[in-house]
């Protein structure tokens, strides 16, 4: 299975969430799974960083898989109050000292910004071959399709964790509220998609327990993973009342790796552009809608939408490809 896994990461990055990290881990751990590169963009962390964190991992694995920076900003959105939000929380908390004893990543000079182009290219040179991982903002995945519309017909699947639809407290998740434009553009485009909103990604919980079974096989990937993994899960227990902490992202390879651990449901979905809804994901299909009155006919295709996770499987298959890697 070949894949390219466009993401966000903030392992190590103090407020950072870790769960694009986890998912890279998965991913590179999976024998069943070819990583053919990795590509960043601003969201969960500014993209520098973002592209410093996989690289910084990549360096310490000493595995051949590529690294491109991606877009710095949405297409549209103002990114001054997300990144105020994303990167301030952190001393709003006043839990930085939770990564004390984490060391930053390098950050890296001169990086170009080749994402979109290098999606572009290796899916429409390998058609029907690769799947496309998004588990952040979808810019660079909308830019791609603008330059390389053939992708919608030469991709695999593109498995995009984001969106929310009724979960108390969201009227919109962090990846499409940056960027609902690109969110819009990458749903209606008629690929073939499959969405991992929060709806499922908050069934999921990763506890300080797990952390410490990961802790006992000494590996590059369970040494990233302790390491990076321990303060936010910390961090989510103290600002968020969580036993533990969700692991969004790494529910998108964990499906792909075993679909059997989640139910799913089909419908047509878009992206709010507008007032006070802005960002919010809308499921719309006409066979679902009791109302339908001044509704637009659905563009694009029928999405794969996850509903449910067995929490236990997921960590347990997590445990068990991290712990083997390298064996």
């Amino acid at each position: 299975m070949r894949i390219i896994i466009d993401c966000d990461p903030g392992n190590g990055i103090p407020g950072a969430n870790i769960d694009d990290g986890l998912a890279l881990a998965l991913a590179i751990a999976a024998p069943q799974i070819t990583l053919e590169m990795i590509t960043t963009v601003a969201g969960n962390t500014p993209v520098d960083v973002g592209y410093a964190v996989a690289k910084d991992l990549i360096t310490q694995l000493d595995i051949p898989v590529a690294v491109y920076r991606g877009a710095s900003r949405a297409l549209r959105e103002d990114p001054q109050p997300w990144r105020e939000k994303l990167d301030h929380g952190v001393d709003q908390f006043g839990l930085r000292q939770l990564w004390s004893n984490v060391p930053a990543p390098a950050m890296c000079q001169n990086a170009k910004s080749h994402a979109p182009e290098a999606i572009g290219e290796l899916i429409c040179r390998n058609p029907g071959e690769i799947t496309l991982v998004a588990t952040g903002p979808l810019t660079n995945v909308a830019i791609a399709l603008q330059l390389y519309p053939q992708i919608v017909h030469a991709v695999k699947k593109i498995v995009v964790m984001g969106g929310v639809f009724n979960v108390p407290g969201y009227l919109k998740d962090t990846n499409f509220g940056l960027d609902p434009e690109a969110a819009h553009a990458v749903l209606t485009s008629g690929a073939p998609v499959t969405l991992v909103p929060m709806d499922v990604t908050t069934q999921t919980q990763m506890l300080h327990a797990d952390l410490d079974r990961l802790a006992k096989t000494e590996n590059g990937l369970s040494r990233f993973l302790v390491q990076t993994l321990r303060p936010w899960i910390t961090y989510s227990m103290q600002t968020r009342n969580l036993p533990g902490c969700w692991i969004h992202d790494v529910l998108t390879v964990a499906w792909l790796l075993d679909p059997s651990l989640t139910t799913t449901a089909e419908d047509y979905l878009d992206v709010s552009l507008e007032g006070i809804t802005r960002g919010m994901t809308c499921r719309y299909g006409r066979d679902t809608l009791r109302l339908n009155v001044g509704i637009p006919e659905p563009k694009g295709a029928q999405v794969t939408i996850l509903q449910s996770i067995d929490n236990q499987r997921l960590i347990s298959l997590i445990e068990h490809y991290i712990l083997t890697y390298g064996a």
